[in-house]
């Protein structure tokens, strides 16, 4: 059986030194390893490639048949980490709450215990006969989100 915590170890030994950094690591089925990082700029392929190369040199094939995919966090994909979070402070993103409720926005902050969010919102003020906009923000735990997207 392939050992995560090995994984996540030997990437996070070879990206030490680098400007990227590892946001997770995944056990499929048939011995798949997937393995995604970032970067605060843009992951260069040549940094998958290197990666790869490290964790295969690794690895004993003759001990375990694996197969191996190393990629970047793609814009579509969900946040996962603080420092995704923290790259994407001042963009607009989405967020899927575990109770349903999807809210977009701007990202105004994150750390370690959630985010806030500054979202437009309609409003019906007392005595008006439209409504108007107005910013809002709104902090939500990480507990609260199922996932988080950018645009």
């Amino acid at each position: 059986m392939i050992d995560k915590d090995n994984i996540v170890q030997l990437a996070e030994e070879f990206l030490t030194d680098s400007e990227n950094y590892l946001v997770d690591v995944v056990i499929k089925p048939g011995n798949l390893i997937v393995v995604e990082i970032d970067n605060d700029q843009a992951v260069d392929i040549d940094d998958c490639v290197a990666l790869s190369r490290f964790l295969e040199s690794r690895l004993d094939r003759d001990e375990e048949d694996y197969e191996l995919e190393v990629g970047s966090a793609g814009i579509t994909s969900p946040l996962k980490i603080l420092r995704q979070y923290l790259k994407y402070t001042g963009k607009e993103v989405e967020v899927l709450l575990k109770s349903g409720l999807k809210e977009t926005g701007i990202l105004k902050s994150a750390d370690e215990s959630g985010i806030v969010l500054e979202m437009e919102k309609k409003i019906k003020p007392e005595g008006a006969k439209r409504k108007v906009t107005v910013q809002e923000e709104q902090s939500y735990t990480y507990e609260e989100i199922k996932i988080q997207n950018t645009y």
